[in-house]
């Protein structure tokens, strides 16, 4: 039997994406900002903003027929006080999944064991870099530290897809790690529809994107045809 087709995370820069990603099909709606790097921020008053047209989406569709919602804590470095500051800015906004660049550093089980404590009030979502070597061992402190889940995202854009830096076999012995941890995971990093089918095989929960749903790459306006295209090709039956 082929293993379920993964969720789509779709990045969106303001409300008006955001509305264009929930009618598009998107399984989670994640505020970023592409221009401000990586995992650009959201400011805490767009924050806010985008939670309550997410609340009001709850009020019409009912919690179940509503996308999740998810967003980016910033480029922040490896510094355990500045990375739980960040977090808890975003999570103060009654955002729901709140995801974490941990960049390659000494200091990273020392941020993950800073943000236990909040990551028993809110669902964090850690990020590694493909393109940095990441190391996976650090999926058990995840797991150890209660976060919900665990992505896999390219830090620098020009330097090609998640699929130039690690191969699906490797993809495939982190979704596994991770699961057995506890964690949910998601594939990221400038994918292109034709991405798509070697990387649904791998088994991750979800796969992000942004780049290929824009007029113009990643800095560029969300384009709901191209949206659609992700989201058909996401659902095609597949040979794995």
């Amino acid at each position: 039997m082929s293993p379920a087709a993964p969720g789509l995370l779709a990045s969106v820069t303001d409300l008006h994406e955001m509305e264009l990603a929930r009618a598009g099909g998107a399984d989670i709606v994640d505020l970023k900002q592409p221009a401000f790097g990586a995992l650009g921020a959201w400011s805490t008053q767009a924050l806010t903003a985008a939670v309550m047209l997410w609340s009001a989406w709850g009020e019409q569709l009912g919690a179940a027929g509503r996308p999740a919602l998810s967003a980016t804590v910033g480029d922040q470095p490896m510094v355990p006080g500045l990375i739980r500051a960040a977090a808890e800015r975003v999570a103060g906004t009654g955002v729901p999944l709140v995801k974490v660049g941990l960049f390659v550093s000494p200091h990273a089980n020392e941020c993950i064991e800073a943000l236990a404590p909040l990551a028993s009030r809110v669902r964090l979502i850690g990020v590694l870099f493909a393109d940095e070597a990441p190391d996976f061992a650090v999926l058990a402190a995840l797991g150890r530290a209660g976060f919900a889940g665990v992505m896999i995202d390219t830090a620098d854009k020009k330097a090609g897809s998640l699929t130039a830096h690690l191969d699906p076999l490797t993809l495939g012995q982190f979704v596994a790690e991770a699961r057995r941890h506890g964690l949910m995971t998601g594939l990221a990093g400038s994918l292109r529809l034709e991405d798509i089918p070697a990387l649904v095989g791998v088994g991750a929960d979800y796969l992000g994107f942004r780049g290929a749903l824009c007029e113009g790459g990643r800095t560029g306006t969300l384009d709901p045809v191209r949206l659609g295209q992700v989201h058909a090709r996401l659902r095609e039956p597949s040979d794995h």
